[in-house]
């Protein structure tokens, strides 16, 4: 009898044991893709067309230890969520939680960005809390009427080489964007000391994953392995080479 008992404890072990290593190998077992597509913006030093920036090394230390092969792809960000969205794609990067419904998003940010409004140098420097009095402006596809307070009047715009004639013409007041993307449209001023960006807020960033088994999956695994990797501080030396500051202390 207690021979039957032992061999009883030992198969439910066993079969404990074959369920979790069913679990991590699920991504990755017959079937199942070897690699992860990632898409976003391309934003220099974050996600470049080449692969390099903080945020392609950060996911790859998440995923490929765990056997995912990363695999990325900058595209303009309405086209991003929409490759996920018809499965094109596993997730894309630089998201908001609130702006696009339809997708999975993890507990973990993986970073945080700078949120800055760029505008004439001689027209007051605005404040988060007062943004509802002004007429703004951002690219189509982002949703900051949902993270910036009381905002009223603004419009959205396709692409950013006409924000500085729009803003000199006086058909918008501040053109509203990460302050690396703010950055990009101020280099291309003929006058730079004209314009001026000041700092509103800080947004956490997560990737968007598609609603479905697979996606499930990786934000599970995502999740996971960041919590892993902000416990050991490894991530802690990449947003120290990239000269970002680090989001989760």
């Amino acid at each position: 009898m207690r021979l039957a008992w032992l061999r009883l404890v030992l198969c439910c072990c066993l079969l404990g044991v074959t369920s979790a290593w069913a679990g991590e190998a699920s991504l990755t077992g017959p079937g199942r893709s070897e690699e992860i597509l990632l898409v976003g913006v391309e934003r220099k030093g974050h996600t470049g067309a080449d692969a390099s920036g903080l945020v392609w090394e950060v996911l790859r230390l998440v995923f490929e230890p765990a056997g995912l092969r990363v695999r990325t792809s900058t595209v303009p960000y309405t086209r991003a969520v929409g490759l996920v969205a018809r499965g094109d794609a596993d997730a894309w990067v630089g998201a908001y939680p609130e702006e696009t419904t339809g997708a999975l998003f993890p507990r973990w940010h993986y970073a945080a960005e700078v949120i800055g409004a760029l505008g004439l140098a001689e027209a007051p420097a605005p404040r988060l809390q007062d943004l509802g009095k002004f007429r703004l402006a951002w690219m189509r596809g982002y949703a900051f009427d949902k993270y910036l307070p009381q905002l009223r009047r603004y419009q959205e715009i396709q692409r950013y080489n006409g924000a500085l004639a729009m803003l000199r013409l006086g058909h918008a007041d501040y053109l509203i964007a990460a302050r690396d993307e703010l950055e990009g449209v101020l280099a291309w001023a003929e006058t730079p000391d004209a314009y001026r960006i000041t700092d509103l807020t800080l947004l956490p960033l997560y990737p968007g994953f598609a609603d479905t088994p697979r996606g499930r999956e990786l934000a599970t695994l995502y999740d996971r392995r960041m919590a892993e990797l902000v416990r050991s501080g490894e991530l802690r030396p990449i947003f120290a080479r990239w000269q970002q500051p680090y989001p989760f202390d």
